[in-house]
């Protein structure tokens, strides 16, 4: 995980804004916002997750979402490309990525 990541993942733990060059975390009525390049994400809440690319299915917005899903979602949850197409693996298999898609 990238130093940026890290930093990104403890200001989401510790509900704090935090930014640091393309990447930014706010707060919204306990809610976290994850924004890449000011492109919403990711949303994080009590027991769930929101995934979004963005507009941009780049390698960047994979690994943010990664690296959001280590901490926050479930074991072995990842977002991962095959044949340029996206998908999330799930303790059930994969499913194909949409952006808005929400975790449980």
């Amino acid at each position: 995980m990238r130093k940026i990541e890290t930093q990104m993942n403890a200001a989401i733990a510790n509900g704090t804004n935090w930014s640091s060059a393309n990447t930014a975390v706010t707060f919204d009525a306990e809610v976290a916002e994850v924004r890449l390049h000011g492109n919403l994400i990711a949303k994080i809440g009590e027991g769930w997750i929101q995934l979004f690319d963005g507009g941009f299915q780049s390698t960047t917005t994979k690994s943010r979402l990664n690296a959001i899903l280590s901490e926050n979602g479930l074991p072995g949850e990842r977002v991962f490309a095959k044949s340029f197409d996206w998908f999330v693996q799930q303790e059930g298999g994969k499913v194909p990525f949409f952006s808005g898609m929400r975790l449980a």
